[in-house]
């Protein structure tokens, strides 16, 4: 259901197997309607890098020169070309990688639903393989070459493609046999048999279609042998390969079954479950066993992974599943390998299969399934990553590598100091409750205030609300379905997302950030989901979903996307914003279809903050990454009137607040730390608004904050913020006040862009810092801040004569319109 694409950031090269250099005198391709010289073979567009296997099923040598790449666009000066003198004789393999890190590549990311195309040098379409939906393994031709394009069994990068099923058999016992979908693509039943081993018949299974982790029962009386009395299973695709098979002396009782389901060898189960999920016995040794060092870079002789024994006993390793971040893929701990009380093992990159990556993660399993231990990190360590003191401490970045042998930790390492508790809140220090007790009952997280209207996101029942202010509190909109908040779904009216960001963009549907879905709250999902919500549907569907997992460093299943704020792209090129990866200003007209804004989206396990263009064809493009220093990203907020980004933490960080704002080389950086006003309890902050300078009376104006624990039956709370001075006209013929008079909070500057184009607190239109009331002309009033009509006035008209001072340059030669 996935609309998203894993960009890259980098210009193509090749890379592998194939590339043979040609002489002045090249052999060109065989031209006309026949078969095409060269195929697209396989592709890898589900883990990172994406790759594309090219095959010469040909007899002669064919010259790749000038030939182009692309995926489903035409990117211009983006799409690859070959070099010259590249050529892939008869029956070889060419494998191009996408970009990444120092591996040079193709410079575009391959979504879920894409294609591969292959052009000659004049232009004309030699080959395309195209798929709709992200394949557990790869997609290739089978048979290898030739065939129609499906879902392959395991990836063959270089080599012939696997085209066996990726049916398995998952559980045995004397009365059934039970077969596993694995794989992330539905696969044909018609053509497979289940027979004794050698037995030249079997049971046809029927025609149908396995869906991804589903499960087919067989009873022991269909089989047409008796489980219990051979000495095996075996599993044949339609090809007459075999697919998958597990043999016995004697069947165990209950039953021996694949712990995980489908991925793991095969163990003796606690319990059969004939057509349920496996019933795995605990493995001695799952609480003692620690991820201890690892090594992602620069190892000899290459990456590894450290585990450590901190119990009294030794603990048999055999079976045990090692993975990174990905979880299409694992490796298997050898037979016999038997780690001693105190002792330390090593998993090494070539027992691995796979090298582990500047943001990455180190995972153990049992043999049965169960998480034993794991640690992610964001960027690869100057040495290694280890925990100090070995197995019981923090992780942190060694000394030096001590592969096998306990960690240097240098010492003792030192707590981290307490952070600096921020400036004082720049506004007024009482808070008062803003909802009615027990109109919500906890996992109220992101706000976003938007033309008088406070969208807010339930993150336990994955639901929607429209809120509006009545006078005293706000509360769900009493039309069009919203009088309870509407229930969210992934596209096709699936799950349930967990909502924890929300912001409205400027077409008025809102996009929700999400960080699992909680039918399945294990499996770390991060997602922006778009919705319409002008109709009165019960319930909302995603109309698109952009899966940012693949781009952004590992986090655990409820530590990831946590705040989503979007910003006008008039508002971000008026500051001279940059783009952080060649620093040239921010140009939106160089990405079509981006929707008109940038998303900036919070993570919670990390504390950073990512700017994202997301485009309207699935395809993704991150335009920079920010710190705001906190530990954690609860709620972001863009105000506009100060050209402000801020980021707040919850009760982790006390409430305290950073402050973001574009400098001088076009790059948001922290201006200031701000503490939570004094009046306001340590909540568990998770989302955070802040009312237009329109709604300024007194020099202040409404800001509201989300409480996940609905502290004392309330998720909703207000206080006020200082609103920016006006900038001072300058007599005549002199330039106004270069400094601004900045209120303590903001820069001070009020932004000369369109105060009005789209960020939470620009769009207001003068929308109510409650609610509604005077947008609509018959709602209650506005909570009072003590400001009579006059004062009103006289600021309106002193914002007014503040905007001639505001056609001036700032920020280092970046103007503002």
């Amino acid at each position: 259901m996935s609309a998203r694409k894993a960009q890259r950031a980098a210009v193509a090269v090749l890379a592998v197997a194939g590339l043979v250099p040609l002489g002045a005198a090249g052999v060109p391709a065989a031209a006309g309607p026949q078969a095409p010289a060269v195929v697209v073979n396989e592709v890898s567009q589900r883990v990172n890098p994406d790759w594309v296997e090219l095959h010469n099923p040909g007899d002669t040598t064919v010259d790749l020169s000038g030939w182009k790449l692309q995926d489903d666009q035409d990117r211009g000066p983006e799409d690859y070309v070959f070099p010259a003198g590249t050529a892939i004789p008869a029956g070889w393999y060419l494998v191009v990688d996408a970009a990444e890190d120092d591996t040079t590549g193709f410079g575009f990311g391959l979504g879920a639903a894409d294609t591969v195309r292959l052009s000659d040098a004049g232009g004309g379409l030699v080959d395309s393989l195209n798929w709709t939906e992200h394949a557990a393994t790869t997609y290739g031709r089978c048979p290898d070459g030739t065939g129609e394009v499906r879902q392959t069994a395991a990836p063959t990068r270089g080599e012939a493609n696997d085209c066996t099923s990726p049916l398995r058999v998952n559980e045995v016992a004397a009365g059934f046999v039970e077969l596993v979908n694995p794989s992330g693509a539905d696969v044909e039943l018609g053509g497979h048999v289940v027979r004794a081993p050698g037995a030249e018949d079997g049971y046809a299974v029927p025609d149908g279609v396995l869906a991804p982790g589903e499960l087919l029962l067989i009873e022991a009386a269909a089989l047409g042998f008796a489980p219990g009395e051979a000495t095996g299973v075996e599993l044949a695709d339609g090809s007459g390969a075999i697919a998958d098979a597990h043999s016995w002396g004697t069947v165990p009782e209950p039953s021996a079954g694949r712990c995980p389901d489908g991925l793991g060898a095969f163990t003796v189960t606690a319990a059969a479950t004939p057509g349920e999920p496996n019933d795995c016995v605990p493995v001695a040794g799952q609480d003692v066993v620690k991820v201890n060092e690892v090594e992602s870079s620069d190892g000899v002789p290459g990456d590894w992974i450290e585990l450590v024994n901190t119990g009294a006993e030794p603990v048999d390793l055999s079976g045990w599943l090692v993975r990174d971040n990905d979880d299409t893929r694992f490796s298997a701990i050898a037979a016999g390998t038997v780690i001693a009380s105190g002792g330390f093992y090593v998993h090494e990159e070539a027992a691995l299969g796979f090298g582990l990556g500047g943001g990455d993660m180190a995972r153990v399993y049992t043999p049965n399934g169960t998480l034993v231990d794991a640690y992610a990190w964001d960027e690869h360590a100057a040495s290694t990553y280890g925990r100090c003191p070995d197995g019981t401490g923090e992780f942190r970045t060694t000394t030096s590598p001590t592969k096998g042998a306990p960690n240097h930790c240098d010492g003792e390492p030192q707590p981290d100091p307490d952070p600096e508790p921020g400036s004082p809140w720049p506004g007024g220090p009482d808070v008062t409750v803003a909802d009615e007790a027990g109109d919500f009952d906890g996992d109220l997280s992101g706000l976003d205030l938007q033309d008088g209207v406070l969208w807010a996101v339930d993150n336990g029942r994955g639901q929607l609300h429209r809120l509006e202010w009545d006078g005293a509190v706000w509360r769900d909109t009493a039309a069009d379905g919203w009088e309870a908040g509407k229930p969210l779904r992934y596209p096709g009216g699936v799950g349930t997302p967990d909502g924890e960001g929300v912001t409205v963009t400027g077409d008025g549907s809102v996009v929700v950030g999400t960080e699992r879905d909680n039918d399945d709250d294990g499996v770390s999902q991060l997602s922006l989901l778009r919705f319409d919500v002008s109709g009165a549907e019960p319930e909302l569907t995603a109309s698109t979903e952009w899966d940012l997992t693949p781009e952004l460093p590992p986090t655990g299943p409820n530590a990831g996307i946590e705040a989503v704020e979007w910003v006008p792209d008039d508002v971000l090129t008026g500051l001279g914003f940059a783009e952080a990866s060649t620093g040239a200003p921010y140009d939106p007209d160089g990405y079509a279809g981006h929707g008109g804004g940038v998303y900036f989206v919070g993570i919670e396990g990390t504390g950073l903050v990512y700017a994202y263009l997301l485009l309207d064809d699935g395809d993704v493009h991150r335009l920079a990454e920010l710190d705001p220093g906190l530990g954690a990203v609860m709620a972001l907020d863009f105000d506009v009137a100060t050209g402000t980004l801020w980021a707040v933490c919850d009760d982790g960080c006390d409430g305290t607040s950073a402050l973001l704002e574009v400098g001088d080389d076009g790059a948001f950086a922290v201006t200031g730390r701000i503490a939570r006003p004094a009046g306001m309890a340590n909540l568990n902050t998770e989302g955070f608004a802040i009312t237009p300078v329109e709604e300024c009376v007194d020099g202040l104006r409404p800001v509201y904050w989300s409480d996940d624990n609905d502290t004392d039956g309330h998720s909703l709370r207000t206080g006020t913020l200082a609103c920016p001075e006006p900038e001072q006209p300058g007599e005549p013929g002199e330039p106004g006040d270069e400094d601004g008079g900045a209120a303590e909070g903001g820069s001070g500057e009020v932004d000369g862009g369109d105060a009005d184009a789209g960020a939470d607190d620009g769009d207001q239109a003068g929308g109510g810092a409650g609610g509604p009331g005077d947008v609509d002309g018959g709602g209650e009033a506005l909570p009072d801040t003590g400001a009579p009509a006059a004062t009103l006035l006289a600021a309106a008209m002193l914002l007014a004569l503040a905007g001639l001072g505001l056609m001036r340059a700032r920020r280092g030669g970046h103007g503002v319109s």
